[in-house]
């Protein structure tokens, strides 16, 4: 048996366009493709989406940090990012500083950016879209 991937899967309520430019210029995402409701090449059946959300993301992905991560708008289902984090660690003091800062922009810093036992620099945080992130340093020894 072929080992299995796993992917997070994100669900952003109908600001899905808007978390994708902010992921891009954050974090340098890479957008690999984008496809909006409207696009589907067979039609959804009636009822699953909100009235108001053919022109939205049915489906994106994209990289950050080499790894891929999938996202869409939803079904304008109510939405709450809750039980996790996306972890990031970073080889340099400044990559660590230069992604907090942009997830930090309108968002809500849990625990800033300081010294733990197990990393040098380690601080965690909620981000304007309600996603939990904690970035980290990792030396190499």
């Amino acid at each position: 048996m072929a080992q299995a991937i796993i992917e997070p899967y994100l669900f952003f309520g109908g600001r899905c366009e808007e978390a994708i430019e902010f992921y891009r210029k954050a974090l340098g995402a890479q957008v690999e493709m984008v496809m909006l409701f409207n696009d589907s090449p067979q039609p959804l059946p009636p009822g699953v989406i909100q009235p108001g959300f053919e022109n939205k993301v049915m489906h994106a992905s994209m990289t950050i940090a080499g790894h891929r991560i999938m996202v869409s708008d939803g079904r304008n289902d109510d939405i709450g990012f809750k039980g996790f984090s996306l972890s990031l660690a970073f080889p340099t003091v400044m990559e660590v500083e230069s992604a907090f800062s942009a997830l930090a922009d309108g968002g809500h810093i849990l625990m800033a950016l300081g010294s733990t036992f197990w990393s040098p620099l380690y601080g965690m945080l909620i981000d304007r879209f309600g996603v939990s992130w904690m970035l980290t340093l990792v030396e190499d020894h």
